[in-house]
Protein backbone atom coordinates (compact mmCIF):
# COMPACT_ATOMS: atom_id res chain seq x y z
CA UNK A 1 0.00 0.00 0.00
CA UNK A 2 1.53 3.63 -1.18
CA UNK A 3 1.94 5.55 2.47
CA UNK A 4 -0.26 8.82 1.77
CA UNK A 5 0.25 12.43 2.05
CA UNK A 6 -1.15 13.05 5.59
CA UNK A 7 0.11 15.87 7.49
CA UNK A 8 2.03 14.88 10.67
CA UNK A 9 -0.65 17.37 12.64
CA UNK A 10 -3.23 15.22 10.90
CA UNK A 11 -1.66 12.11 12.48
CA UNK A 12 -1.47 13.29 15.72
CA UNK A 13 -4.86 14.74 16.04
CA UNK A 14 -6.48 11.20 15.13
CA UNK A 15 -4.10 9.15 17.67
CA UNK A 16 -5.71 11.44 20.34
CA UNK A 17 -9.01 11.17 18.76
CA UNK A 18 -8.21 7.08 19.12
CA UNK A 19 -7.11 7.50 23.07
CA UNK A 20 -10.49 9.32 23.47
CA UNK A 21 -12.21 6.72 22.36
CA UNK A 22 -10.39 4.42 24.41
CA UNK A 23 -10.86 6.17 27.49
CA UNK A 24 -14.34 6.02 26.56
CA UNK A 25 -14.28 2.62 25.79
CA UNK A 26 -13.01 2.20 29.71
CA UNK A 27 -15.46 4.54 31.16
CA UNK A 28 -18.55 3.54 29.29
CA UNK A 29 -17.66 -0.45 29.75
CA UNK A 30 -16.36 0.03 33.45
CA UNK A 31 -19.92 -1.39 34.56
CA UNK A 32 -19.13 -4.76 32.92
CA UNK A 33 -16.35 -5.31 35.08
CA UNK A 34 -17.52 -4.02 38.17
CA UNK A 35 -21.72 -3.92 38.66
CA UNK A 36 -21.89 -7.58 40.19
CA UNK A 37 -19.57 -6.87 42.73
CA UNK A 38 -20.51 -3.27 43.49
CA UNK A 39 -24.11 -4.28 43.52
CA UNK A 40 -23.53 -7.20 45.61
CA UNK A 41 -21.64 -5.09 48.15
CA UNK A 42 -17.96 -6.79 48.14
CA UNK A 43 -16.63 -3.73 47.24
CA UNK A 44 -17.83 -0.14 47.17
CA UNK A 45 -18.02 1.96 44.03
CA UNK A 46 -14.30 4.10 43.69
CA UNK A 47 -12.68 0.80 44.89
CA UNK A 48 -13.92 -1.21 42.45
CA UNK A 49 -13.23 0.52 39.48
CA UNK A 50 -9.84 1.12 40.95
CA UNK A 51 -9.05 -2.02 40.80
CA UNK A 52 -10.46 -2.71 37.75
CA UNK A 53 -8.42 0.10 36.36
CA UNK A 54 -5.10 -1.89 37.25
CA UNK A 55 -5.96 -5.22 36.04
CA UNK A 56 -7.07 -3.44 32.23
CA UNK A 57 -3.87 -2.15 32.39
CA UNK A 58 -2.02 -4.96 33.83
CA UNK A 59 -3.80 -7.14 31.04
CA UNK A 60 -0.55 -5.50 28.71
CA UNK A 61 1.73 -8.18 29.91
CA UNK A 62 -0.86 -10.80 29.65
CA UNK A 63 -2.08 -10.87 26.24
CA UNK A 64 -0.79 -10.99 22.56
CA UNK A 65 -1.77 -8.42 19.97
CA UNK A 66 -3.92 -11.16 17.96
CA UNK A 67 -6.99 -9.20 18.26
CA UNK A 68 -5.52 -5.55 17.18
CA UNK A 69 -3.96 -7.50 14.29
CA UNK A 70 -7.78 -8.26 13.16
CA UNK A 71 -9.25 -4.60 13.73
CA UNK A 72 -6.09 -3.39 12.34
CA UNK A 73 -5.63 -5.72 9.16
CA UNK A 74 -9.00 -7.99 8.92
CA UNK A 75 -12.13 -5.84 9.03
CA UNK A 76 -11.85 -3.60 5.82
CA UNK A 77 -9.21 -3.54 2.86
CA UNK A 78 -5.97 -2.04 4.04
CA UNK A 79 -5.95 0.15 0.48
CA UNK A 80 -9.08 1.84 1.37
CA UNK A 81 -8.12 2.93 4.73
CA UNK A 82 -6.82 6.74 4.75
CA UNK A 83 -7.60 9.63 7.56
CA UNK A 84 -10.57 10.20 6.49
CA UNK A 85 -12.11 6.89 7.10
CA UNK A 86 -9.77 6.62 10.45
CA UNK A 87 -11.55 9.81 11.45
CA UNK A 88 -15.22 9.06 10.45
CA UNK A 89 -14.87 5.17 12.51
CA UNK A 90 -13.37 6.92 15.41
CA UNK A 91 -16.13 9.81 15.72
CA UNK A 92 -19.08 7.15 14.83
CA UNK A 93 -18.32 5.05 17.46
CA UNK A 94 -17.73 7.95 20.21
CA UNK A 95 -21.07 9.57 19.37
CA UNK A 96 -22.73 5.84 19.49
CA UNK A 97 -20.87 5.44 23.10
CA UNK A 98 -21.94 8.76 24.27
CA UNK A 99 -25.56 8.46 23.24
CA UNK A 100 -25.52 4.97 24.65
CA UNK A 101 -23.60 6.26 28.01
CA UNK A 102 -26.26 9.36 28.14
CA UNK A 103 -29.26 6.71 28.26
CA UNK A 104 -27.39 4.06 30.28
CA UNK A 105 -27.58 1.80 27.81
CA UNK A 106 -24.81 -0.99 28.27
CA UNK A 107 -23.78 -1.36 24.26
CA UNK A 108 -20.95 -2.33 23.09
CA UNK A 109 -18.28 -0.14 22.41
CA UNK A 110 -16.37 -2.82 20.70
CA UNK A 111 -19.26 -3.40 17.98
CA UNK A 112 -19.55 0.88 17.95
CA UNK A 113 -15.92 1.03 16.18
CA UNK A 114 -16.66 -2.26 14.11
CA UNK A 115 -19.66 -0.48 12.88
CA UNK A 116 -17.62 2.78 12.22
CA UNK A 117 -15.28 1.21 10.40
CA UNK A 118 -17.43 -0.42 8.16
CA UNK A 119 -19.75 2.58 7.54
CA UNK A 120 -16.57 4.90 6.88
CA UNK A 121 -14.77 2.31 4.75
CA UNK A 122 -18.62 1.47 2.46
CA UNK A 123 -18.73 5.57 2.24
CA UNK A 124 -15.73 5.90 0.63
CA UNK A 125 -15.31 2.72 -1.73
CA UNK A 126 -18.66 0.40 -1.37
CA UNK A 127 -18.85 -3.14 0.33
CA UNK A 128 -15.82 -4.52 -1.56
CA UNK A 129 -14.08 -2.81 0.55
CA UNK A 130 -14.53 -5.02 3.59
CA UNK A 131 -13.17 -8.41 4.37
CA UNK A 132 -16.33 -10.26 4.75
CA UNK A 133 -14.43 -12.84 6.89
CA UNK A 134 -13.20 -10.32 9.52
CA UNK A 135 -16.78 -8.96 10.02
CA UNK A 136 -18.69 -11.54 9.70
CA UNK A 137 -16.92 -12.63 12.26
CA UNK A 138 -17.70 -10.09 14.37
CA UNK A 139 -21.17 -10.07 13.51
CA UNK A 140 -21.47 -13.67 14.76
CA UNK A 141 -20.28 -13.09 18.40
CA UNK A 142 -22.48 -10.52 19.03
CA UNK A 143 -24.74 -13.67 18.98
CA UNK A 144 -21.99 -16.12 20.73
CA UNK A 145 -20.13 -14.30 23.17
CA UNK A 146 -23.37 -13.69 25.34
CA UNK A 147 -24.78 -17.07 24.36
CA UNK A 148 -21.46 -18.96 25.59
CA UNK A 149 -21.10 -16.45 28.74
CA UNK A 150 -25.01 -17.64 29.24
CA UNK A 151 -24.07 -21.08 29.49
CA UNK A 152 -20.37 -20.93 31.81
CA UNK A 153 -22.47 -18.83 33.84
CA UNK A 154 -24.78 -21.39 34.02
CA UNK A 155 -23.15 -24.29 34.32
CA UNK A 156 -21.19 -22.17 36.79
CA UNK A 157 -24.10 -21.58 39.36
CA UNK A 158 -24.92 -25.61 38.78
CA UNK A 159 -21.48 -26.39 40.17
CA UNK A 160 -21.15 -24.34 43.03
CA UNK A 161 -24.52 -24.78 44.36
CA UNK A 162 -23.50 -28.80 43.74
CA UNK A 163 -20.46 -28.40 45.79
CA UNK A 164 -21.57 -26.26 48.39
CA UNK A 165 -25.26 -27.41 48.95
CA UNK A 166 -24.02 -29.04 52.60
CA UNK A 167 -22.44 -25.66 53.38
CA UNK A 168 -24.49 -22.93 55.38
CA UNK A 169 -25.99 -19.83 53.14
CA UNK A 170 -23.80 -17.67 55.63
CA UNK A 171 -21.22 -20.19 54.98
CA UNK A 172 -21.34 -19.69 51.21
CA UNK A 173 -22.02 -16.19 51.25
CA UNK A 174 -18.67 -15.36 53.29
CA UNK A 175 -16.96 -17.44 50.55
CA UNK A 176 -18.71 -16.14 47.21
CA UNK A 177 -17.56 -12.80 48.64
CA UNK A 178 -14.02 -13.65 48.89
CA UNK A 179 -14.07 -15.74 45.48
CA UNK A 180 -16.04 -12.31 44.11
CA UNK A 181 -12.20 -10.11 44.20
CA UNK A 182 -10.71 -12.86 41.88
CA UNK A 183 -13.80 -13.34 39.56
CA UNK A 184 -13.58 -9.00 38.96
CA UNK A 185 -10.39 -9.08 38.62
CA UNK A 186 -10.19 -11.62 35.98
CA UNK A 187 -12.87 -10.12 33.92
CA UNK A 188 -10.82 -7.05 34.22
CA UNK A 189 -7.28 -8.18 33.08
CA UNK A 190 -10.07 -10.29 29.70
CA UNK A 191 -11.47 -6.65 29.79
CA UNK A 192 -8.08 -4.30 28.82
CA UNK A 193 -6.81 -7.54 26.80
CA UNK A 194 -9.48 -7.46 24.44
CA UNK A 195 -10.83 -4.06 24.17
CA UNK A 196 -7.40 -2.13 24.42
CA UNK A 197 -6.09 -4.12 21.31
CA UNK A 198 -9.40 -2.19 19.02
CA UNK A 199 -7.67 0.90 19.73
CA UNK A 200 -4.15 -0.26 19.01
CA UNK A 201 -5.24 -1.56 15.65
CA UNK A 202 -6.91 1.27 14.46
CA UNK A 203 -3.58 3.61 15.61
CA UNK A 204 -1.57 0.67 13.59
CA UNK A 205 -4.21 0.96 10.70
CA UNK A 206 -2.93 4.82 10.50
CA UNK A 207 0.39 4.97 11.03
CA UNK A 208 0.95 2.47 8.13
CA UNK A 209 -1.18 4.45 6.06
CA UNK A 210 0.76 7.38 6.63
CA UNK A 211 3.63 5.62 5.90
CA UNK A 212 5.17 6.44 9.14
CA UNK A 213 5.58 2.70 9.69
CA UNK A 214 5.78 -0.85 7.21
CA UNK A 215 2.87 -2.92 6.93
CA UNK A 216 5.54 -5.80 7.93
CA UNK A 217 6.61 -3.77 11.49
CA UNK A 218 5.47 -4.80 15.02
CA UNK A 219 3.02 -1.85 16.81
CA UNK A 220 5.12 0.51 18.50
CA UNK A 221 5.28 -0.10 22.26
CA UNK A 222 4.39 3.73 22.30
CA UNK A 223 0.96 2.71 20.91
CA UNK A 224 0.61 -0.33 23.18
CA UNK A 225 0.99 1.42 26.41
CA UNK A 226 -0.81 4.46 25.87
CA UNK A 227 -3.97 2.44 24.90
CA UNK A 228 -3.56 0.10 28.02
CA UNK A 229 -3.21 3.43 30.20
CA UNK A 230 -6.09 4.95 28.31
CA UNK A 231 -8.56 2.49 28.75
CA UNK A 232 -7.75 1.81 32.22
CA UNK A 233 -7.77 6.09 33.20
CA UNK A 234 -11.30 5.16 31.64
CA UNK A 235 -12.22 2.88 33.54
CA UNK A 236 -10.98 4.70 36.35
CA UNK A 237 -13.64 7.02 35.94
CA UNK A 238 -16.26 4.90 35.82
CA UNK A 239 -20.22 5.06 34.06
CA UNK A 240 -22.02 4.53 36.54
CA UNK A 241 -25.55 5.21 34.40
CA UNK A 242 -25.02 1.96 33.47
CA UNK A 243 -23.67 -0.11 37.16
CA UNK A 244 -27.32 -0.20 38.23
CA UNK A 245 -28.56 -1.78 35.46
CA UNK A 246 -26.11 -4.37 34.96
CA UNK A 247 -25.93 -5.36 38.69
CA UNK A 248 -29.51 -5.74 39.67
CA UNK A 249 -31.85 -4.89 37.09
CA UNK A 250 -31.79 -7.71 35.22
CA UNK A 251 -31.74 -10.26 37.81
CA UNK A 252 -30.74 -9.77 41.46
CA UNK A 253 -27.56 -11.19 42.31
CA UNK A 254 -25.93 -12.44 45.61
CA UNK A 255 -22.51 -12.84 46.06
CA UNK A 256 -22.67 -16.42 44.56
CA UNK A 257 -24.42 -15.59 41.87
CA UNK A 258 -21.67 -12.40 41.05
CA UNK A 259 -18.48 -15.08 41.10
CA UNK A 260 -20.23 -17.28 38.56
CA UNK A 261 -21.39 -14.85 36.30
CA UNK A 262 -17.91 -12.75 36.39
CA UNK A 263 -15.90 -16.19 35.98
CA UNK A 264 -18.26 -17.49 33.18
CA UNK A 265 -17.97 -13.73 31.35
CA UNK A 266 -13.94 -13.84 32.59
CA UNK A 267 -13.41 -17.31 30.61
CA UNK A 268 -15.10 -16.18 27.07
CA UNK A 269 -13.23 -13.57 26.95
CA UNK A 270 -10.02 -15.37 27.74
CA UNK A 271 -10.95 -17.79 24.85
CA UNK A 272 -11.86 -15.10 23.09
CA UNK A 273 -8.78 -12.71 23.14
CA UNK A 274 -6.82 -15.28 22.62
CA UNK A 275 -8.27 -16.45 19.18
CA UNK A 276 -8.01 -13.13 18.30
CA UNK A 277 -11.85 -12.03 18.42
CA UNK A 278 -12.91 -8.83 19.31
CA UNK A 279 -15.79 -9.52 21.30
CA UNK A 280 -18.11 -7.37 23.16
CA UNK A 281 -17.51 -7.08 27.16
CA UNK A 282 -20.92 -5.58 27.52
CA UNK A 283 -22.88 -8.65 25.90
CA UNK A 284 -20.25 -11.52 27.24
CA UNK A 285 -21.19 -10.20 31.16
CA UNK A 286 -25.01 -9.97 30.23
CA UNK A 287 -25.44 -13.09 28.86
CA UNK A 288 -23.43 -14.10 31.96
CA UNK A 289 -25.45 -12.74 34.50
CA UNK A 290 -28.79 -13.85 32.30
CA UNK A 291 -27.04 -17.52 33.08
CA UNK A 292 -27.12 -17.34 36.34
CA UNK A 293 -30.73 -16.07 37.02
CA UNK A 294 -31.69 -18.42 34.65
CA UNK A 295 -30.41 -21.44 36.51
CA UNK A 296 -31.82 -20.50 39.85
CA UNK A 297 -35.63 -20.02 38.52
CA UNK A 298 -36.48 -18.69 34.68
CA UNK A 299 -38.57 -16.09 36.46
CA UNK A 300 -35.60 -14.84 38.10
CA UNK A 301 -34.66 -13.08 35.18
CA UNK A 302 -36.31 -9.65 34.12
CA UNK A 303 -36.63 -10.69 30.12
CA UNK A 304 -38.35 -7.25 28.90
CA UNK A 305 -34.74 -5.58 30.28
CA UNK A 306 -32.70 -8.26 28.67
CA UNK A 307 -34.81 -7.91 25.56
CA UNK A 308 -34.66 -3.79 25.41
CA UNK A 309 -30.38 -4.57 25.86
CA UNK A 310 -30.48 -6.72 22.86
CA UNK A 311 -32.18 -4.10 20.75
CA UNK A 312 -29.55 -1.86 21.05
CA UNK A 313 -26.67 -4.42 20.78
CA UNK A 314 -28.96 -5.14 16.97
CA UNK A 315 -28.59 -1.48 16.53
CA UNK A 316 -25.01 -0.37 17.21
CA UNK A 317 -23.52 -1.26 13.98
CA UNK A 318 -25.95 0.21 11.95
CA UNK A 319 -26.36 3.28 14.08
CA UNK A 320 -22.75 3.60 14.39
CA UNK A 321 -22.04 3.01 10.74
CA UNK A 322 -24.55 5.79 9.40
CA UNK A 323 -23.16 8.32 11.90
CA UNK A 324 -19.50 7.13 10.67
CA UNK A 325 -20.38 7.32 7.22
CA UNK A 326 -21.53 10.76 7.53
CA UNK A 327 -18.19 11.91 8.79
CA UNK A 328 -15.95 10.20 6.73
CA UNK A 329 -17.93 13.16 3.99
CA UNK A 330 -17.69 15.79 6.70
CA UNK A 331 -13.46 14.67 7.13
CA UNK A 332 -12.86 15.10 3.48
CA UNK A 333 -13.60 19.05 3.84
CA UNK A 334 -12.44 19.70 7.10
CA UNK A 335 -9.33 17.48 7.48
Amino acid sequence: MEPLNIGLGVVVFLVLLALAFDFMNGFHDAANAIATVVSTRVLKPHTAVMMAAFFNVVAIFVFQLKVAATVGKGTIDPSVIDHYVVFGALVGAIAWNVITWYYGIPSSSSHALIGGLIGAAIAKAGPGSLISSGVLKAVAFIFISPLLGMLLGALMMLLISWLFRRQTPRRVDRWSRRLQLVSASAYALGHGGNDAQKTIGIIWMLLISAGIMGSDESVPMWVVISCYASIGLGTAFGGWRIIKLMGQKITKLKPVGGFCAQTGGAITLFIATAMGIPVSTTHTITGAIVGVGSAQKFSAVRWGVAGGIVWAWILTIPFSAVIAALFWWLGTFIL
